[in-house]
């Protein structure tokens, strides 16, 4: 019967891909709901949107990969349902899919607001292609731009917009940008570095609701407290939602996700889920997690694949999930990147020059590194990529030691192992 993975992402595409580079040779089949080849979706925040850049995707695979790989590509073709007794997938056009295994890669859709006026003409999402499209054309005739949400798609899309040349204003409830996945002290640096591009960055202050003009398109934000602000063209970006609805509808555990043991299996042992619909146990968390980046769905999609070899050949199951999670977030001239689980509790110390937009946070529990924050230093997450990913624990001491690098700390590491 074959696999069927459902999600044309980079978690589906790596699950095929490493299940043919692990050996598997039975059918597999990506059902992906958009039509066109898959493309590659953090770009479209970022370059995408660059002044004077051609709108042309970056494809995650392209067409001859599926030819020579053998994977049926299903691209416009919604899955509707699974029936786990049958071990069958149904989608939208009555075709009925039947699979040995299934993998989940159904990833996530936006949240959406719900106040007054949000559905007005000129109010968008950004998560597809077509958003992307539509975006790229206004805005180099949008005059006032308000963004709805200071995380990392709303701030990358306002210093597009800034670049643009546009009056840009950010609305966000909480105290600071991008609060929930970077310590204070970062997240407060980038305020000011926001601010520093020319963009209106209001902290503490939703959206209350929106007001049309004479021609019935949005013209106005009016703020939780009670401030108007003109805007032709709005970008909702407060967050995500995992699409777990066809797990739900077909009984599987959820729980902020789909959830998954270490080995990346729902609570049917025939039926995998992988990447940002997932919810797994991470050492790094104490806990379940869920994670939304292109290094989490690729590494899940990998082990997915091992985790479905070792069962089909009798063989020992591999270690559990631990990858070390890492991102990043392009801002206007502000590369972020991020190695490990940072708290806003952390304790943490400051390496580099903040006044030169090039230095890095780290964070320490409990006296150890535990994560690293960089701006504009790819060394030092390069760096920190390596220490964290092994099993050297380094100390706010010995950081705090002079003449200490990351670079350094990270080269002494590899010498000790080799």
């Amino acid at each position: 019967m074959g696999i069927v993975i459902i999600g044309g992402g980079q978690a589906g595409l790596q699950s095929a891909d490493s299940l043919r580079t692990e050996g598997y040779t039975g059918e597999i089949t990506v059902v992906a709901d958009e039509p066109g080849l898959p493309y590659q979706r953090p770009p479209l925040s970022k370059d995408y949107l660059t002044p004077g850049k051609e709108a042309l995707p970056l494809p995650l695979r392209g067409e001859a990969f599926f030819t020579d790989k053998d994977i049926t590509l299903l691209t416009g073709a919604a899955a509707t349902g699974i029936d786990r007794t049958a071990r069958t997938v149904s989608l939208e056009d009555g075709t009925m899919l039947p699979y040995e295994r299934l993998i989940l890669a159904t990833g996530t859709r936006n949240r959406t607001l719900g106040c007054s006026g949000a559905e007005l003409p000129g109010i968008h999402s950004l998560r597809t292609l077509a958003d992307a499209q539509t975006l790229h054309a206004a805005l180099p005739t949008a005059r006032n731009v308000v963004v709805i949400g200071a995380g990392f798609i709303g701030l990358e899309f306002a210093a597009a917009a800034r670049a643009h040349g546009c009056n840009t204003t950010v609305l966000e409830f909480a105290p600071r940008p991008m609060c929930r996945a970077l310590t204070p002290l970062m997240g407060d640096w980038f305020a000011g570095a926001h601010e520093h591009l020319g963009i209106d960055l209001r902290l503490s202050e939703g959206i209350d609701r929106f007001e049309a003009g004479e021609h019935g398109r949005v013209a106005t934000a009016v703020s939780t407290t009670g401030a108007s602000y003109p805007a032709n063209l709005v970008v909702v970006g407060i967050g995500v939602l995992p699409n777990d609805i066809l797990a739900i509808e077909a009984g599987l555990e959820t729980e902020n996700g789909i959830l998954v043991d270490a080995q990346l299996r729902t609570s049917d042992p025939g039926i995998l889920a992988v990447g940002d619909c997932a919810n797994f146990p991470h050492p790094r968390a104490g806990g379940h997690i869920r994670l939304e980046s292109v290094q989490n769905a690729t590494d899940q999609a990998r082990h997915a694949a091992r985790t479905i070899m070792a069962a089909a050949g009798g063989q020992a199951e591999a270690n559990p999930y631990a990858d070390l999670p890492w991102f990043w977030s392009t801002q206007g001239p502000y590369r972020l990147q991020m190695a490990g689980l940072a708290r806003p509790e952390d304790d943490t110390l400051v390496l580099g020059d903040p006044a030169a937009a090039k230095f890095s946070v780290l964070c320490f529990p409990d006296g150890i590194l535990a994560a690293v924050e960089s701006v504009n230093l790819p060394a030092d997450h390069m760096a920190a990529r390596k220490l964290l990913a092994g099993s050297a624990r380094l100390s706010r001491q010995e950081a705090e030691a002079e003449g200490f690098t990351l670079k350094a700390a990270a080269k002494s590491l590899l010498n000790a192992l080799a």
